[in-house]
C-alpha cells in the first residue's frame, strides 16, 4: 500500500560559502570538462606509472597517460595539482533520509546528476570519522541490512579524486516513504574531496545505468519505490527555493515530491499542467531537446543543442556564444581570466538586466534575474551564475535555472515537466561573500 505522499523538505547547510571559481571547478572535474576561456583551469595530461620504478627500478613497470584537470599559477607558470581547496565540495541544500533498523539520519545530497546513493560508514578509517560531524552509517546496527557479496562501488574523477567502498541493502525512509532492501553504498575510502562537505553522502536521482556499482549496477530509490508500489504515479519532483525569497509568497521554500505533483505550486503559477518534453536517457541524464535562447528577446539558434536538469549543480553552463551574448547585455561585464569566469558590477539594477530565456523542449523559459548573480567576485563585482560549458557537448542546467521553474522529472513516461515560477520582486542583495 503506498504510503501518505508529502513534501521533503530541503535543509540549507548553514556552513555553505559561495566562491563562483570553485562551484566551477566542481562541475570541469565532476563532468572531466575542458575549459575553452582562459584562465588557470586546464586540462592536461598525467602519466600513472604502473609496476616496479623508482631508486631501485630505473626502467620497467607500465606508464599510462590520463587527462586531467590541472592548475597553472598565474605569476610563476608552474603547474600543478588541482586541490580540494581549489573546488566547491560542500552543498547549499541537503535533505533528511533514514537508513536500517532502527532507522539512522542522515542529510545526503540530491543529485540528478548521478545515481548512486553513498554515505560515510563505518567501513571508512578510524582516523576519517573520529571527531567528525557527519553521521557514519553502521550497518552491525540495522537488523534490515544485508550485505551484497561480491559487489562494490566506485565514483572517480580524472585529478585522481575517488570514492569507493562496499554494497549492501537496508530500508530506506525519504520522507515518509520505506524503500524496503534498496542498494546502499558504503564508504570505505573517500579522498578529501569528497570528505570535506557537510553532507552525510548523496542520494543520486537519475538513471541507473550510470550507477557506479560492480558486477550489476544498482537500481535508483525512485526505481525501487515504483517497483514496490511505494507510489502510484513514477514521478518526482524538484521546488528549489532561494533566500533572496524568504519575504515572498512562498516563503522561498525548497523541497522535493516523490509520486506525485504539487498542485500548489501549479495553482501559484497560474498553470493546469506543466508544460512537457521528452528525455533522452541513452547517456543516463535527464537530457531534453534545447535548441534556442533569448536575450532580451533576440533569439539565439542553437541547432541540435541539449541540455541536462542537474539538482547537484549549482551553476548553469552553457554554450560560449551564448555566453557572450548575455554577459554583452549586461553593462560593465567582463570576463575574469584570474576567476575563469564572467562578472559584472553589483550595483547592476534589474532593469538594466538583461531577460534571459532558454528552451526546455520548444517553450522558453525565464531565467530569474536575481540569479544571474551567483557570487561575490571582490572589488564590487559578482560572479555570475552562467558561465561556460567548455568542450562540452550539452548544457548543464543547475540551480541558476531550476530555481526559476517547477521541474518535474517524469520516469513512468521518460519525460521532463516544467512550470515557469514567478516572483513578486526580483531581490539583486549582494550574493553572500566568499
Amino acid at each position: 500500500m503506498a504510503a501518505k505522499l508529502q513534501r521533503v523538505s530541503l535543509v540549507k547547510n548553514p556552513n555553505y560559502v559561495r566562491s563562483g571559481p570553485k562551484s566551477y571547478v566542481h562541475l570541469l572535474r565532476k563532468y572531466a570538462i575542458k575549459p575553452t576561456t582562459e584562465g588557470p583551469y586546464f586540462m592536461g595530461n598525467k602519466i600513472h606509472q604502473q609496476g616496479k620504478h623508482g631508486v631501485r627500478h630505473l626502467f620497467g613497470g607500465k606508464a599510462r597517460v590520463q587527462a586531467a584537470l590541472q592548475k597553472k599559477d598565474p605569476t610563476t607558470g608552474q603547474v600543478g595539482e588541482v586541490t580540494a581547496e581549489d573546488q566547491q565540495n560542500d552543498s547549499e541544500y541537503l535533505c533528511p533520509v533514514t537508513i536500517g533498523t532502527p532507522g539512522q539520519k542522515f542529510m545526503l545530497d540530491f543529485d540528478t546528476g548521478s545515481a548512486d546513493l553513498w554515505v560515510f560508514s563505518t567501513e571508512l578509517p578510524k582516523s576519517d570519522t573520529t571527531g567528525s560531524s557527519h553521521t557514519i552509517y553502521n550497518p552491525n546496527s540495522s537488523s534490515t541490512y544485508k550485505a551484497t557479496k561480491g559487489s562494490s562501488w566506485k565514483i572517480s574523477y580524472g585529478d585522481g579524486s575517488a570514492a569507493s567502498g562496499t554494497v549492501g541493502t537496508d530500508n530506506v525512509d525519504i520522507g515518509g516513504l520505506t524503500i524496503k532492501n534498496q542498494s546502499v553504498e558504503l564508504a570505505k575510502t573517500l579522498s578529501t574531496e569528497f570528505a570535506q562537505g557537510a553532507g552525510d553522502g548523496l542520494l543520486g536521482l537519475a538513471f541507473s545505468s550510470i550507477n557506479t556499482v560492480t558486477p550489476t549496477p544498482a537500481h535508483t530509490p525512485v526505481e525501487n519505490m515504483v517497483s514496490q508500489d511505494d507510489i502510484k504515479s513514477a514521478v518526482f519532483t524538484a521546488n528549489l527555493g532561494s533566500w533572496r525569497d524568504a519575504s515572498d509568497p512562498d516563503k522561498g521554500v525548497s523541497f522535493y515530491t516523490f509520486g506525485y505533483i504539487d498542485q500548489d505550486v501549479l495553482t501559484a503559477a497560474n498553470v493546469t499542467e506543466p508544460y512537457y518534453t521528452p528525455v533522452d536517457s541513452s547517456q543516463g541524464f535527464w537530457m531534453f531537446n534545447s535548441t534556442s535562447a533569448t536575450v532580451n528577446g533576440k533569439s539565439i539558434a542553437r541547432t541540435g543543442n541539449t541540455a541536462i536538469a542537474d539538482t547537484g549543480t549549482t551553476l548553469a553552463l552553457i554554450d560560449d556564444a551564448t555566453c557572450k551574448a548575455i554577459y554583452a547585455a549586461i553593462p560593465g561585464s567582463t570576463f575574469d581570466s584570474t576567476q575563469q569566469g564572467y562578472i559584472f558590477p553589483s550595483s547592476v539594477t534589474a532593469d538594466q538586466l538583461p531577460v534571459v530565456t532558454v528552451a526546455v523542449g520548444d517553450q522558453q523559459f525565464t531565467i530569474n534575474k536575481e540569479d544571474l548573480a551567483f557570487a561575490d567576485a571582490g572589488n564590487g563585482n559578482v560572479y555570475g551564475g552562467i558561465q561556460s560549458r567548455g568542450d562540452m557537448t550539452f548544457d548543464i542546467l543547475g540551480d541558476t535555472f531550476l530555481k526559476s521553474i517547477y521541474a518535474i522529472f517524469d520516469l513512468g513516461n521518460t519525460r521532463f515537466g516544467a512550470v515557469q515560477r514567478t516572483e513578486p520582486e526580483q531581490n539583486l542583495a549582494p550574493p553572500p561573500s566568499s
